[in-house]
This record gives structure tokens, sequence and C-alpha cells, in this order.
């Protein structure tokens, strides 16, 4: 089952349309049904490119040193999940070594396109245009069963594989059954963007909530009794590591509850650290006590999902904020006003971007809860910066980009360097086929040297990049990094001298750190 499983990740990749990837990966889902419940869930995660055990402490170097590929596949799905869960168990001295050794044994079982698939599990970057959005078609296809109806499921369960086990093995009653369960995470509502508060302000009937965006870590706390939960938004329990925000939850007056927020380090003055002190910190496993002392974190709850026996997720926002402000204090809560047209909304945005924070979040009273989505009741707005970079090296596409050049690696003019020039990050998003296929014939004519994966260019064609800050980097010679780059136009109006420097990019945002 792991050889077809591969087959068809490499079948889907190859497809373009939406529909036929999921028709593809149906058909797998129904021959996995045949085999049982674990089949089933596990197919289901590998296909949407998730690691089920967790993160399993493999890095770039080691999965570099993976020996030949066998020449027929032997390999079933129970000896990768073995494989991963061995991975995760591993801890303590000698442990790198251990699992250096596991990686080894596993991918000398493997085929080539079996590499090529766990190598993308393992990093997270499994690109077949068929994670969880088309995966949910998927299931409701093989089921027989609405995608509304997975969706929501998915969304309350927190993960896609125990759905798929339900529609796929139980029935329609076991996927209508699923509901949210406090201490069990479930997938965030995401917030759409637009570049000013006039397109935000547009939803019918008028009646927003404008509250402070956060430059933090956003974070789901449950509570049950005496007992705590605070998971990220990749649904990681990191309960262990925020002492302090555990306190502020325990203390709400309530039995049970599941509210929504950020947990962020704010300077002495009030003004947000710089993103990566907060991200620093509650990555960290060190002496929580002693990262509380060095970083305190801010707990800002703007949002409650569920209360003492009561899912939350349909009512209005308005009720959902009317409630959540009788439990909770007002140093807690997130700052915010309620307008009904622009005046008010420009004033307070105002207001937080002189604080130091990134922006606003335009949410209308009306709205639901649209757990796990994008939903047109949450509208996030941030100035942004452009910057005038220039393209040093660019990375061969994969999947449906096979035969292209695609991740490009982008440059600013830094005099003081050997070449006088700082990368500053990657980037492969914004690009449409039109100028996928533009930049593959630009790269080519520009090409000085060529490893078979990264081709190096001469760094002429300037690019206008919009990103949302700076975060430390050990990896580049500047240290630092651009944040969630994106490309908006190919400037072949400037010359590689009208680019942005290095200095002028740091000036742009508060040093990281």
């Amino acid at each position: 089952m792991f050889a077809r499983v591969v087959d068809t990740s490499r079948t889907v990749a190859a497809t373009r349309s939406r529909r036929a990837k999921a028709t593809a990966l149906a058909d797998l889902l129904q021959q996995a049904a045949d085999e049982g419940p674990r089949t089933i869930e596990l197919v289901t995660s590998l296909l949407a490119g998730v690691v089920a055990h967790g993160r399993l402490g493999v890095g770039h170097r080691t999965l570099a040193t993976g020996g030949p590929a066998a020449s027929t596949p032997s390999l079933t799905l129970a000896d990768v999940d073995a494989a991963f869960a061995a991975l995760v168990a591993a801890g303590g001295e000698g442990s790198a070594q251990v699992r250096h050794d596991l990686v080894d044994a596993l991918f000398s079982r493997a085929t080539a396109a079996e590499q090529r698939f766990l190598r993308g599990l393992i990093t997270g970057d499994v690109r077949q245009g068929a994670l969880d959005g088309v995966m949910q078609l998927a299931v409701a296809e093989a089921a027989g069963v609405p995608v509304a109806a997975v969706r929501r499921a998915a969304m309350l369960a927190g993960r896609l594989a125990p759905v798929s086990v339900a529609a796929l093995a139980e029935g329609p009653g076991a996927l209508a059954a699923i509901d949210l369960e406090v201490l069990r995470p479930i997938a965030p509502m995401l917030a759409a963007a637009k570049p000013t508060l006039a397109e935000a302000l547009v939803a019918d009937p008028p009646g927003w909530s404008v509250e402070c965006k956060y430059d933090g870590i956003r974070i789901q706390a449950h509570k049950r009794g005496t007992d705590v939960r605070i998971f990220t938004r990749s649904l990681d329990d990191i309960t262990e590591r925020l002492p302090e925000v555990v306190e502020v939850i325990a203390a709400l007056p309530a039995n049970a509850l599941v509210v929504d927020g950020e947990a962020i380090a704010l300077r002495p003055d009030g003004r947000p650290q710089p993103f990566q002190i907060t991200g620093a910190r509650t990555a960290s496993t060190r002496d929580p006590e002693r990262l509380r002392r060095e970083t305190p974190l801010t707990t800002i709850l703007f949002d409650l999902l569920h209360l003492d026996g009561h899912t939350l997720l349909d009512e209005a926002l308005e009720e959902r904020h009317r409630l959540l402000e009788s439990l909770v204090l007002p140093a807690n809560l997130v700052p915010s006003v309620r307008v009904n047209g622009l005046a008010g909304a420009e004033e307070f945005t105002a207001r937080m971007l002189a604080d130091g924070h990134e922006g606003v979040v335009v949410k209308q009273l009306s709205s639901g809860y649209s757990a796990g989505r994008r939903g047109a009741g949450w509208i996030k707005v941030k100035p942004r910066h452009t910057l005038d970079l220039v393209v040093l090296a660019v990375e061969r596409g994969s999947g449906r980009r096979r035969g292209t050049l695609s991740n490009i690696h982008l440059g600013a003019r830094d005099p003081g360097s050997p070449t006088g020039w700082a990368m500053l990050g990657k980037t492969f998003k914004g690009m449409t086929d039109a100028v996928l296929a533009w930049q593959t014939e630009r790269f080519s004519e520009l090409a000085v040297a060529d490893d078979g994966w990264v081709v190096t260019v001469r760094p002429e064609q300037v690019v206008e990049i919009p990103c949302d800050g700076l975060q430390r980097s050990s990896r580049y010679p500047g240290g630092v990094a651009l944040r969630f780059a994106r490309v908006v136009r190919y400037r072949d109006d400037k010359a590689a001298a009208d680019a942005d420097t290095l200095e002028t990019v740091r000036a742009l945002w508060p040093a990281p750190g």
C-alpha cells in the first residue's frame, strides 16, 4: 500500500485539475477502506503531507546522507509508521546517531520515488497540490457524503485522518457526531487579507469589531476543571512552556472553556518585541520558569469558542465577545473598537500602528467562527512595504512546476560584502503560470552555474517583493531573512544598481533581537 500511496502522490502532482486530483485520491482511499481503519488513517495522513506522530527530529543534513535507493518496492505502511514512531521516541544521549541509523535503514529499503516522498513528508514539503483542501474533497467522494460535512468535522477534530476513518469505516452518523471537545484542539479560524480598510469594511449588514493585530504566537487555550492545555496554530501542545499563560487561563471563572488568542512578548513600555523574540520563547523547551523571568509573555484573548458545555462556533461574534468580556480581565482582552463606518476604524488603526503593532483585523459582528478556514468574516489589514530586490539564483521546480525554474533567491545590495549582495531568503509565492514561463526563459539566459537543482544567475533581474518583516537568520551572512516574501512583479524598468540595500531593508523594521 505504501508504494500505491507514492504512485498516487506522483499522479496527483502531475494533475492540474482539482477534481481529477480528488478522484485519484478517492480511489486510493476506497482501496484503503478494504484494509481497515488504521490503513485509512495512515493513507489519509500521508497523502495530506502530515506525519501524525509529530516532529521527528530529523534535519536536512541527516536526510542528505541517505544511501542508494532500492530497485523494487518492499516498504509497507506499517514499516513507515513504525520507523516514524521510533524517530519520535529517540531521545537523550546518542539520539542523533539513533535517528541517523533509523533514517538510513528506512531509506535503504525505499525506491527512488519513495525516498523523494519520504523526504517531502519529513521536511513538510510534499508538493502535490493535494493537501487538506483536496483531501477533504477526496474523503467526501470516497465516502459518498457532502464535502461540507467532512470540512466541518475536520475543523472540529483538528485533523482530517480521524474524520476519514469515521466517514469511510463508520458512516455519515459517525461523521455528524464529531463535535468540539474541550482539551482537544480544533483548527483555528484564519483571516483573509485586504490592503486597505475601505476594502475590508464592505460586508452587509454593517457592523464590525476592529481589533489590534498582534505579531505574536496564535494560541488556543482549553480549560476543564483544573486541567489547562495550550495549543499552537498548528495544534501542537506547548502547555509546559507557557506557565504564565496557563495561570491566566486557570483563573478564568468557568469550569470548561475554549478561548482563542495570542501570546506575545512586550517591551516594558508595552510595545511589541520583534516576532522572533516571542517565537524563540514559545519554541524553547528549556527551563520555563527561567525563560518566564527573562522573556515574560502577555496573554491576549479575542474569541470564545466553548463555555461550560455550550459550543459557540455558530453564535454571532457579538455574542461571543459579550461572553468573553464577562470572563476576562481588561488587561488580557484584545484592544478593539466597534464601528459602522470607516472613520472610527481609521482612527483606531492609526493608534495601533503608532503603538508598534502590525495592523488590525476587521471582524463582522454577525459572523460565526469558521474553524480551519479563511472566512469572509475576518479580514486582516496591514500596511505593507515592498522591496526592490535582485534574483541571485533560482531552483528547479517540482510537482506541477516540474520543468520550470521556480523558487527564487532574493538579494539586497550590500557594498560591504565580497559579492556586493546579501541574500535575504527565497520565495515561490505569487507566481502565475505565465510568470513561471517567463522567468524560466529569463533565468536560463542569465544562468552562470547549474548544480542540477540550483541555477546561479547573473544578478541583473529586479523583482518587487512585499513581506511582513525581518527575522534573525544564521543561514545568511547579513544575519536577517524576510518573513512571508511574495512576488508582485518583475521590474524591467529598474537596473540592479537601483535595488534596495541591506541597510534600507533593516531600516524598515525594528532590528530583530
